[in-house]
């Protein structure tokens, strides 16, 4: 029922890059206190998300996002803002760990272990509308790391050594994630992605929906995280990040604890995409 379309990039590339995301576990409380001293926002009351798409289709998928200031509508504050506690108020947990607490915005959800023993789940809400810039492409191209050995555990590697530069560093990101608190009825389904549906640990994939339809099977053929090994799957474009652009471009999804955190880290890969399309139905001649 479907024909396979092998994705290419408008240069004629057919490879392309392959990453890896996962739900990550922190450790948090209500209020701030004691090690809890790193604050996860809510969405801000004036924040104001602007959709020009019916009125420019070419904008479909672009939202605008800022703040009112007098009668005019400006770019909301970037992270270097943001962390200067401009947000007071808009708390909805306390964390222990500053870089954990980044990793879960590139992540885009998360869970959250409470000092009552309570669990819960960290869901994307919103974005301060500005782009997503890579903090691995930060140190390559300050020279405090080799491009080849950029990855989740290298930057925090990286942290742990220059911890005076931690805010420089995350700094160099400008976009900034809202989160909301979802309850977690069931530890065994994944956090939902895009389309709204939960996400299935290494069969969901989030894609470039300019370029790919969110909700399509897509065959991907690249390798294991950090190895040549093979690995070819069907898998559903499910989710969207800000830092998946492109035609042939996939963020792997590895579902939640240690090792899908640890492959997630690692996961930075060349492989090729196909897009499974619908055949054209057969409209019956009356």
């Amino acid at each position: 029922n479907f024909v396979p379309n092998r994705v290419r990039a408008r240069d004629g590339a057919d490879t392309g890059l392959i990453t890896g995301y996962y739900e990550a576990m922190l450790h948090g409380s209500r209020t701030r206190a004691g090690e809890y001293q790193t604050p996860l926002y809510g969405v801000p009351d004036d924040l104001l998300t602007i959709d020009l798409a019916s009125v420019y289709p070419q904008l479909k998928n672009m939202r605008l996002r800022g703040r009112l200031v007098g009668n005019k509508v400006v770019p909301y504050d970037a992270r270097e803002q943001i962390e200067t506690g401009r947000l007071a108020g808009k708390e909805i947990l306390w964390v222990n760990d500053a870089v954990e607490a980044f990793f879960l915005e590139v992540q885009g959800s998360g869970r959250v272990q409470l000092d009552t023993g309570e669990t819960v789940r960290i869901s994307y809400a919103d974005q301060n509308g500005h782009p997503y810039k890579a903090i691995g492409r930060w140190l390559v191209d300050k020279g405090e790391l080799p491009s080849s050995q950029v990855s989740a555990q290298s930057i925090k590697a990286w942290i742990v050594a220059n911890p005076l530069r931690r805010q420089e560093l995350f700094n160099a990101n400008p976009s900034f994630i809202f989160f909301r608190e979802e309850r977690l009825p069931d530890p065994s389904v994944g956090p939902k992605g895009a389309l709204g549906v939960s996400l299935t640990p290494a069969r969901s994939v989030a894609i470039d929906p300019s370029f790919l339809p969110l909700g399509a099977p897509i065959w991907l053929a690249t390798t294991e995280a950090s190895s040549e090994v093979p690995m070819r799957r069907l898998v559903m474009g499910q989710d969207t990040g800000g830092a998946i652009r492109g035609e042939v471009r996939a963020d792997f999804f590895y579902g939640f604890g240690p090792d899908a955190a640890d492959k997630a880290g690692r996961m930075k890969q060349s492989g090729t995409v196909w897009v499974l399309l619908p055949k054209p139905a057969l409209t019956p001649i009356r």
